[in-house]
């Protein structure tokens, strides 16, 4: 089936969201409909209607008057998203577990184990680290399609959005890549296994030493 072309006001939306999430339009910055119209080559209506989708979703704030800021993640939000992921995350991959086909996460097990050494190297470089989180997002795509739960997806799509920015804020450690593999490759592991609890457990001590890196990263939050 053919890919239905997307409207004016979604090529604006995807525009502007992807621009907001890889820092393009840092946090602070003010958007107002007449420059993006003519930035974006369509006219006010359409990026009206992206506006209010981006505000919906946490990523604009409406406390300029006629211009939207862009919003930032607060050291409360970084709290609370990982408070979220630990049951949201966690649940999908419980049900992954009773619901995938068992080959396809032992091989992402592999790739994951695989990732480890090549993230400890010195001369790691960034097309490799876009690499590995490509590797991520397929993993998450696949225990997605496994929990086939559409409103527990629906609430995970929400979340990644402001977890993505978290993760461009506080940059990639190869340590903390390197330890991350290993985590995501038990995870996978047990979901090959269909053991749900210790793919369960797996993704709660992978998102415990997430937000643990995160803590370090952020003087405001430090270690608690």
């Amino acid at each position: 089936m053919a890919t239905k072309p997307l409207s004016a006001a979604g090529r604006a939306y995807e525009r502007l969201r992807s621009e907001i999430l890889n820092g393009e339009l840092g946090p602070g910055a003010t958007l107002y409909e007449v420059e993006q119209a003519d930035r974006l080559g369509v006219s006010r209506t359409p990026v009206r209607e992206a506006f209010g989708r981006l505000v919906a979703e946490g990523l604009l704030d409406e406390r300029l008057g006629r211009g939207l800021v862009v919003t930032d993640v607060s050291d409360r939000d970084i709290e609370a998203l990982f408070e979220m992921r630990a049951c949201l995350e966690a649940q999908a991959a419980q049900l992954a577990a009773r619901r995938a086909q068992p080959d396809v996460f032992a091989r992402y097990a592999d790739d994951f184990r695989a990732w480890h050494g090549p993230l400890q190297q010195p001369d790691l470089t960034d097309g490799q680290v876009d690499d590995y989180y490509a590797l991520i997002r397929r993993f998450d795509d696949e225990v997605d399609s496994a929990a086939n739960n559409s409103y527990l997806l629906d609430a995970l799509d929400a979340l990644r959005t402001h977890v993505a920015r978290v993760r461009r804020k506080a940059g990639a450690s190869p340590a903390r890549l390197a330890a991350s593999a290993l985590e995501h490759a038990l995870i996978a592991s047990a979901i090959a296994d269909r053991d749900a609890a210790m793919a369960m457990h797996a993704t709660h001590v992978h998102l415990r030493n997430s937000l643990e890196h995160f803590r370090h990263e952020y003087t405001g939050l430090g270690s608690r």
